[in-house]
């Protein structure tokens, strides 16, 4: 149907259709613009450079682990805009992404056959120092690392000595972390076996402060941290202590020699002296005797190294809503720690009040949980009651006026087709017509025109016409006000 067809047919019909039409339009077009904005995607990109594959993964996971809504791209991640500063600075204390290492596989891709020697070596070397450090990355604790690798070198010359190969890794720990010796022997031995020709005592650790994290150092704090945590929380409940474990090193290499004499039978020597003088005889006489009966000779030596331990403490928190017996967790503590009396080592174990993490202050003024749930559904709820409210108290005028306004601009179509139509006619034409349609009407036609069809009316209709032809406003639609007044 044309354009054309489709305007005849609205104008040849009523009024109440008219306006019907017209409701539905827009109603139609609200609902078109409502899905437009509704399926339209206001998301943003997370980063503002690209991201690798590797990193893509990265992000990705640990969005999926905060249970973010998010979608992925071939290379960004999309996030709402009213969340993106609160995840980049939550990836950002996450250490997400870490900074991308080309592998094997990347670095090695554009090697071709004129490539030259020292830079297939140079790109060989570097891209096993990244997959070295992309394997340190898992180990628990490590939150990134770099390795270095110095190659091995023979003399081009005859005086010239060979360097063996050597390695250099760091390592960034998490927060709170700490590697135990075993944990940093394995490192070693985890780059060592991935050059060839590395010795394992040729590598050297370091952690961000620079401090050289040896192997052999005998700091079994940790493990003696872990193991005496996961005992007591076996025994009495994740969540019940707390341990913490502080090692004293020695400090220097001491050498003690201790020899001990033990007796055979009795004493081991006894010693008697007789002495006697005679003044008549003017004689004087001492006997001395010594008696030696053996023992038995004991003799240790100890060597104790600088990085030994010279005093283990242990503290225990439990907590005092439990009441759990502090006797039996002391005494477990020092057996499974292996505390040592004569070396000084010390074990408190103390009941206090856990927290939950929060400031006193922020607790007292959180809200019960029913509190944060109705708040989070009073907006739609007060939306809601407004449109009920807006319905139940604008409909009935809102449609009155719209039958007035509907009414009006018939009256009007009406008078301007009959301005050159005989009065008798136009009489004809609003038989039936209520008062205020006829002096809407009548209004509209000429002064002679006017006074005519009036004269056609009957004294009582004349009358009521004329009262609405004499008001001060003669417009159909009343104001707003008038029309919530009569609701």
């Amino acid at each position: 149907m044309s354009p054309a067809a489709v305007l005849a047919r609205l104008r040849a019909s009523s009024p109440r259709a008219r306006l019907l039409s017209l409701v539905a339009v827009v109603v139609l077009v609200a609902a078109g613009m409502f899905g437009f904005f509704a399926s339209r995607d206001t998301r943003v990109a997370l980063f503002a450079t690209p991201l690798r594959a590797d990193q893509l993964a990265e992000v990705e996971q640990r969005l999926a682990a905060w249970n973010v809504p998010h979608a992925v791209a071939s290379d960004n991640v999309r996030v709402e805009r009213a969340k993106r500063g609160e995840l980049l600075l939550r990836l950002s204390l996450a250490g997400v992404p870490h900074a991308h290492l080309a592998g094997s596989d990347e670095a090695l891709a554009h090697v071709g056959a004129l490539t030259p020697q020292t830079v297939l070596e140079a790109q060989t070397r570097d891209a096993l120092a990244a997959d070295l450090a992309l394997g340190l990355r898992g180990i628990d604790g490590v939150a990134d690392a770099r390795v270095v690798i110095a190659p091995s070198s023979g003399g081009v010359y005859a005086d010239e000595t060979r360097r063996d190969a050597s390695a250099s890794v760091r390592v960034t720990l998490g927060p709170g972390a700490r590697l135990a010796a075993r944990t940093v022997a394995g490192i070693k031995a985890f780059v060592a076996g991935g050059v060839p020709g590395l010795d394992a005592e040729r590598v050297t650790v370091l952690d961000d402060r620079g401090l050289a994290l040896d192997g052999d150092g005998g700091d079994d704090a940790p493990d003696v941290q872990t193991a005496l945590q996961s005992a007591l929380d076996a025994a009495f409940g994740a969540g019940a202590t707390i341990v913490r474990v502080h090692r004293e090193p020695l400090g220097e290499r001491r050498d003690v020699r201790d020899v001990r004499r033990a007796a055979v039978d009795g004493s081991i020597a006894r010693a008697t002296t007789d002495e006697r003088y005679a003044s008549g005889a003017k004689k004087y006489s001492k006997t001395s005797a010594t008696e030696d009966r053996g023992s038995r000779t004991h003799e240790e030596h100890r060597v104790a190294g600088a990085g030994s331990t010279a005093r283990l403490t242990v503290a225990v928190f439990v907590d005092g809503a439990r009441k759990l017996d502090l006797a039996k967790i002391r005494a477990l503590a020092a057996a499974t720690a292996g505390i040592r009396a004569e070396r000084g080592d010390a074990v408190s174990v103390e009941a206090v009040a856990f927290g939950d993490g929060t400031p006193r202050a922020v607790r007292a003024a959180r809200a019960p949980g029913w509190v944060l749930a109705f708040a989070g559904v009073l907006p739609q709820a007060l939306t809601a009651v407004a449109v009920v409210l807006a319905v139940a108290f604008a409909a009935k005028p809102l449609a009155s006026a719209a039958a007035r306004a509907v009414e009006s601009a018939s009256a009007r179509s009406t008078a301007r087709e009959v301005v050159s139509i005989p009065p008798a006619r136009v009489r004809g034409a609003l038989e039936g017509e209520p008062p205020h349609v006829a002096a809407a009407i009548i209004s509209s036609l000429p002064a002679v025109t006017a006074t005519a069809v009036l004269e056609l009316y009957a004294p009582d209709e004349r009358a009521a016409i004329v009262r609405r032809l004499a008001r001060a406003n003669a417009s159909l639609v009343p104001p707003p006000e008038d029309l919530i007044r009569e609701r």
